[in-house]
Formats: C-alpha cells, structure tokens, sequence
C-alpha cells in the first residue's frame, strides 16, 4: 500500500516537515502534548518515525502514513536510528501588543509609556539578554 500523504506540506507525509539543512524533523500531538521525535535524513525514515510514535500512543492505523506495517515492533526496527520522544512544551503566549504612537510623542515618551504599561515584556526583555 502507498503511503499516506498529506494535501499540504512539502515533505508529503503527516507529521513530518523539511528543514531548511536538508533533514526532515518529526513532531507528534496527542491528548494535549507535542513530542520531538527528532531529525532524519530522509523522509521516509522520519514519516516511519512517526508512525512508531503513533503505534506507542495506541492511535489507530488510519493515523499512520505507512498502514501496511503489521506491528510496532517491526516499525520501530525499520528506523534505523531509533527516536526519542522529548516532549516540548505548548506554547499559550500571548502576542506583544502594539506600540502605538500618539500624535506629537516622541518616540522616547512612546517607549516609557510601553513600559509603565507592560512592565511584564520589560523584565522578559531583560531577563533575555
């Protein structure tokens, strides 16, 4: 059976995305959590990847790009390097808000303003660099 393949993305398989070295990375969601599963060099190996992290967290086989491999046990003997499933963490961030300028500030006014009002971003913004 001919692998499952997505309408969007370039690499053509569910789960897996290419990266701008050459080497597609592999990500996974399941009950709320997202999982690194890492980067391969084809992406095929990542797609089979994929699939084993699938098997893993019991989902069904209509979730699998490659449906014709019987067991998990023969999926993950088909990643030659193994995965490792890190779990990365859901971002619930809220986007920056504007800074907008008022008619006649200058723009040392405008940025004091911002951080008298947004105090948070400035201890982000220093806590960063």
């Amino acid at each position: 059976m001919a692998p499952k393949k997505t309408p969007k993305g370039k690499s053509g398989f569910v789960g897996v995305r290419a990266k701008p070295s050459g080497n597609f990375g592999v990500e996974f969601s399941d009950a709320g959590r997202r999982w690194w599963l890492g980067t391969y060099p084809t992406a095929d190996e990542a797609a089979r990847a994929y699939d084993v992290a699938v098997r893993r967290a019991g989902r069904p086989k209509t979730d699998l790009n490659f449906p014709d491999v019987e067991t998990r046990a023969v999926a993950e003997w088909l990643v030659p390097q193994g995965i490792q499933m890190k779990e990365m963490p859901v971002k619930m961030a809220k986007k920056r808000p504007a800074v907008v300028v008022a008619p006649g500030e200058s723009d040392e006014a405008t940025m004091a303003r911002f951080a008298r009002e947004h105090p948070q971003y400035v201890q982000a913004e220093l806590e960063h660099y």
